[in-house]
């Protein structure tokens, strides 16, 4: 499977080449347009893995019941791909590792990536983030997007990350939810309110926008239906 992002970072797609009889996992509803020789099957749950348990999981960590797979022809072919949010894509080939993803921001994956929901504790829920991750083991390529622009950071030691910024982070690290600022008041009245440190080494992918702050943005300024 090989993957080309265009039109990044503002409005990103991702156009991926299949070979012959090759599959690509994707989200539902992020198919803008394939070659016509491609198949498509929707299930609620990846080849020969899981169920409607797995499926029920991945509901609970933000993305669709369903699993939409893309097979090529014997001539191969090429599916291009799309986000919810306007914001950048990128692809990861994974080796025999981990990759740990947010809700809302896997889009797709080679075949044989396994595809689970992981539970992460309360302290997701008071970061804001839900009770589980998404996560992706390879070997295998992933493609994930963000609500604006990638910001990657190589963690050696410890690194901050606001909660609503965080888009994946390689399973090898740690982490803990915390107040911002010294104290509470400080915090809220700061706007930062909690954030992620992360314990290294390892990686994380970091977006420029944030999507609870751009709801609570945007809703007021949207007008009630008739």
């Amino acid at each position: 499977m090989n993957v080309e992002i265009q039109h990044g970072p503002g409005s990103a797609t991702a156009t991926v080449r299949l070979d012959g009889g090759e599959t690509c996992v994707a989200e539902g509803g992020a198919m803008i347009a394939m070659s016509s020789d491609l198949s498509v099957e929707t299930t609620t749950r990846q080849r020969e893995k899981g169920g409607l348990l797995s499926a029920a999981k991945r509901l609970l960590g933000g993305e669709s019941m369903f699993l939409n797979h893309f097979t090529a022809g014997p001539s191969g072919g090429d599916l291009w791909l799309s986000t919810d949010l306007p914001g950048d894509m990128m692809s990861l080939e994974l080796g025999n590792e981990t990759l740990m993803v947010q809700a809302g921001s896997w889009v797709a994956c080679e075949d044989g990536v396994d595809l689970d929901v992981s539970w992460q504790g309360m302290k997701s829920l008071f970061g804001g983030e839900g009770f589980f991750w998404l996560r992706l083991t390879g070997p295998g390529r992933v493609i994930v997007n963000s609500f604006g622009a990638f910001y990657p950071i190589e963690v050696s030691g410890e690194y901050v990350v606001d909660t609503g910024h965080i888009v994946a982070f390689q399973e090898t690290m740690d982490y803990s939810v915390t107040k911002a600022a010294g104290g509470w008041m400080s915090s809220i009245l700061g706007g930062e309110g909690l954030v992620c440190r992360f314990h290294g080494p390892g990686k994380v992918w970091a977006q420029s926008h944030c999507p609870p702050t751009f709801g609570r943005t945007l809703g007021p300024m949207l007008k009630p239906r008739d």
